[in-house]
């Protein structure tokens, strides 16, 4: 989809559907009035504009439009304006509109016969209003990251049988040709000679070897410490000997979302350009069933020399990220943040609506929490006290990868205090985006994947770069 704009309405009637905004109805019509096409957008009059409520109309304005088969329309910024409680500036207001106009003509159509008028995708969006060189270049700042958005939820829509961890590899790869990042895959060798019992234990009983996927991107000082994101990998989890009920491994392809998250974040950042260092670490493996598996009361020695109980092996994607955690350490980083799609827990406690924070630095959780409100990346902490520390307490290793006691609940921040065992040295925290691997309806986005959180690392790594 193009984006364009343009200083006024002049000339652009009759190639263009405008876009109005009426409070006094809660649908949309197109209506035709003196030759000229409009599309009437419903939006509540009694409660005033939010950064979150014009993420949501814009996302309705596009969907509107595709449903109604509209290819080009016409967005009076003006109009936008009018819209009772919005004081966003015009910098901020371009670069949501871009974001999310992006995210909601996307669709995932790889595997279907694409229909003989074609799919219902609006062509261009036009911009009509005013606007200054900075909020010009946010707006392609908004085209930029939501790119990369849509690109990371083609990855995690992608069925686990075209993405393995060696498929994921060489997707991340071809990303990033032509942005500033570089792309380094360690093999089952290279984990071997780092004594990354963790991974290669998770990935015993799967046919596809595990990969290490490393993206990095140079931007800042090269005295400057480097920001290190860890994503998830599991490009598809059977929860091993540990059996998943089929209807929650359906779709388990979705569990590498952490994985494409980071690494299309770095690659936004290199495709921005900016003036920051920052490293994606991706453990890709399969969990797997075979007569290799890894099982139930089993002991990995993990790359940090700990040694972890496996419980459950259904709880794997804390184990591989415990080696993820310890190689970040080789960067001596000024910041890690983890991403994974790590827990059911995290949606038992807050719906869909929002993915958990965990953190032992209050300050770090809220900050990320404040860039995911901007964003719209939205996350809620939750807490990291000692008391929870008993959780992880292994039987006859250093932890567990489950608590050993049944009943005790608190499986998020379980997740995240095991975690927490191996990331240290350095300021760290885990973002569990289970709640957000797949779109809720009151997103007005497409079936599948929502490319969460990348939006929102991107703004940590413009915040870092100010630093």
């Amino acid at each position: 989809m193009l984006i364009s704009t343009h200083s006024s309405t002049v000339s652009i009637k009759g190639h263009f559907t405008g876009i109005a905004f009426n409070t006094d109805r809660d649908y949309s019509v197109l209506e035709r009035e003196n030759g000229t096409d409009t599309l009437s957008i419903g939006v509540e009059g009694k409660t005033p504009m939010t950064r979150r409520r014009l993420m949501t109309l814009v996302r309705t304005v596009v969907q509107e439009a595709r449903a109604k088969r509209l290819s080009r329309i016409a967005l009076s910024l003006e109009a936008l304006r009018a819209v009772e409680g919005m004081d966003l500036s015009a910098v901020e207001l371009t670069r949501l509109i871009a974001e999310n106009a992006h995210m909601a003509n996307y669709a995932f159509n790889v595997f279907k016969e694409k229909p003989k008028k074609g799919w219902d995708q609006l062509e261009e969006l036009m911009l009509v209003g005013e606007l200054d060189q900075q909020a010009k270049a946010s707006l392609k700042l908004g085209e930029i990251v939501a790119k990369e958005v849509n690109a990371c939820r083609d990855l995690s829509n992608t069925p686990g049988g075209d993405m393995t961890p060696t498929l994921l590899a060489t997707r991340i790869k071809a990303s990033a040709k032509g942005a500033a990042a570089t792309v380094q895959v360690l093999s089952v060798k290279d984990m071997e000679t780092l004594k990354m019992g963790a991974i290669l234990g998770v990935a015993r009983g799967a046919k596809e070897k595990p990969t290490f996927i490393i993206v990095e991107y140079w931007g800042g000082k090269k005295k400057d410490a480097p920001t290190v994101l860890v994503g998830k990998g599991v490009t598809f989890d059977t929860g091993g000997l540990s059996l998943k009920p089929s209807d929650y491994m359906l779709d388990m392809h979705m569990d590498m979302s952490g994985g494409a998250a980071v690494a299309h974040a770095v690659i936004a950042a290199a495709r921005l350009k900016l003036p920051v260092n920052v490293i994606a670490l991706i453990p890709a493996v399969e969990n797997a069933i075979s007569g290799e598996s890894y099982r139930p009361g089993d002991v990995l020695r993990s790359m940090s020399g700990k040694t972890i109980d496996i419980l459950n092996t259904d709880a794997e994607g804390r184990v591989i990220l415990a080696d993820a955690l310890t190689y970040a350490k080789r960067y001596k980083p000024a910041l890690v943040v983890d991403v994974a799609t790590l827990t059911g827990a995290a949606l038992v406690a807050l719906g869909t609506k929002a993915s958990a924070v965990l953190s032992k630095d209050d300050a770090l959780a809220q900050k990320l929490c404040a860039l995911g409100e901007e964003s719209g990346d939205y996350c809620w902490q939750l807490p990291m006290w000692e008391e929870y520390k008993g959780l992880v307490k292994g039987r006859f290793g250093d932890v567990a990868n489950i608590p050993t006691e049944s009943g005790q609940g608190a499986g998020t921040i379980g997740g995240g205090m095991f975690l927490a065992e191996f990331a240290d040295g350095y300021p760290w925290a885990h973002i569990d985006i289970a709640p957000r691997m797949t779109s809720d309806k009151g997103d007005h986005l497409a079936k599948g994947a929502v490319g969460a959180p990348v939006r929102m690392l991107v703004r940590l790594l413009e915040e870092e770069s100010k630093k």
